[in-house]
């Protein structure tokens, strides 16, 4: 078992739940967290027994962003380590967006600034009706991090982005859901209950490797400058159906009205010419 400080790590029932745990500094973001979250998103993708990742937070924030309690930021670029500098939030956005398990977010409270902008990236985000986002960047004299300004226009489009991180405004849970930074908005204290159920949902039902390449082709093809590189990908994956297992168990499970048992595993398993893959 690793040890962490500022995050905590469970798995129950093959979901890992990973919580931002600085409560009484309402979770803010620090370069301990970042090592932390991302230590914690390795290992979970690393581990075959964990099909899909929980984020939440301890308290009554999901998190406010970058620690500021000292009266600066918790980094110095030219203390950091022999290569080049990355920004602590951007360096988790980037672990989550390179995951072959999904990743659920968690909202509650404020999440805001690096802590909005780490969620960016996963799968879902589910907020409590109790939620207030905001991209505060132009109010503190910053700038937006967490690689957000490539995230936030493909979830709610450019015009929203642009709104929401010229004007820095907090905006509340409905604003969210009805721009689609969010998927679903719940009453408070059920949020984490729900993204655990969905959770489930995805571990009792999908393929782990199906679930690998579909969350990837999206990422990684969707920006594409044409439909005929993403085809010519397709027409590989579907023309190996055939010696396919899980496949099999897919249809044969749909047809006999039982729970699937898929045997692919993610670390072993996935096509070798995704272009994605690291040769």
């Amino acid at each position: 078992m690793a040890d962490y400080a500022e995050i905590t790590y469970a798995v129950t029932d093959r979901v890992a739940t990973v919580t931002l745990n600085r409560p009484r500094a309402r979770n803010g973001y620090t370069i301990r967290m970042a090592d932390e979250l991302h230590a914690a998103m390795d290992r979970a993708d690393r581990d075959e027994d964990v099909r899909v990742v929980v984020l939440t937070g301890a308290g009554q924030d999901f998190c406010v962003g970058a620690d500021l309690s000292q009266g600066g930021f918790d980094f110095d670029p030219a203390e950091g380590p022999g290569q080049e500098w990355q920004e602590p939030a951007g360096r988790c956005s980037k672990r989550i967006f390179t995951m072959n398990k999904p990743v659920i977010a968690a909202l509650h409270g404020a999440a805001v600034g690096g802590g909005l902008t780490i969620t960016l990236s996963c799968d879902y985000r589910l907020a409590s009706d109790d939620s207030r986002f905001g991209f505060v960047f132009t109010r503190r004299g910053i700038y937006p991090e967490g690689a957000s300004a490539w995230f936030l226009p493909r979830l709610v489009g450019m015009g929203t982005a642009l709104d929401w991180m010229i004007s820095g405004r907090v905006f509340e849970a409905a604003e969210a859901l009805e721009k689609g930074l969010v998927h679903k908005v719940f009453p408070a204290g059920t949020v984490l209950g729900e993204a655990t159920k969905l959770a489930r949902e995805i571990v009792e039902t999908t393929a782990p490797v199906s679930v690998a390449v579909t969350r990837q082709l999206l990422y990684r093809m969707a920006s594409a400058g044409s439909p005929f590189p993403v085809h010519e990908l397709d027409s590989k994956l579907i023309g190996g159906l055939g010696t396919n297992p899980d496949a099999v168990e897919g249809v044969l499970s749909f047809l006999q009205k039982r729970p699937p048992s898929f045997g692919l595993r993610v670390e072993r398993d996935l096509p070798d010419y995704l272009p994605w893959l690291e040769k």
